[in-house]
């Protein structure tokens, strides 16, 4: 199979999905807290030109597992 920019995309946002359903299901757990809290960011730029309107609302939650998940997913990329 051949290897192009595409397929690692798709491999990370599996790996970052992956690691965020880790994540949520072993939010329970308090000793583990540290690798399930997520770090929260937010983009939501806007455009009012009277006749026209834009908004659009981007958020982000990144956890420890889901960079993990990431890692592993490039990881198994480079094994292929």
């Amino acid at each position: 199979m051949k290897k192009n920019g595409w397929f690692l995309l798709i491999f990370i946002i599996i790996g970052l999905l992956a690691g965020a359903l880790v994540a949520r299901w072993l939010t329970p757990v308090p000793s583990i807290s540290f690798l399930t809290k997520p770090i929260e960011a937010s983009w939501s730029p806007a455009i009012d030109l009277y006749v026209l309107s834009f908004n659009m609302s981007l958020d982000f939650q990144i956890s420890l597992f889901s960079l993990i998940g990431a890692i592993i997913a490039i990881w198994l990329y480079r094994k292929m």
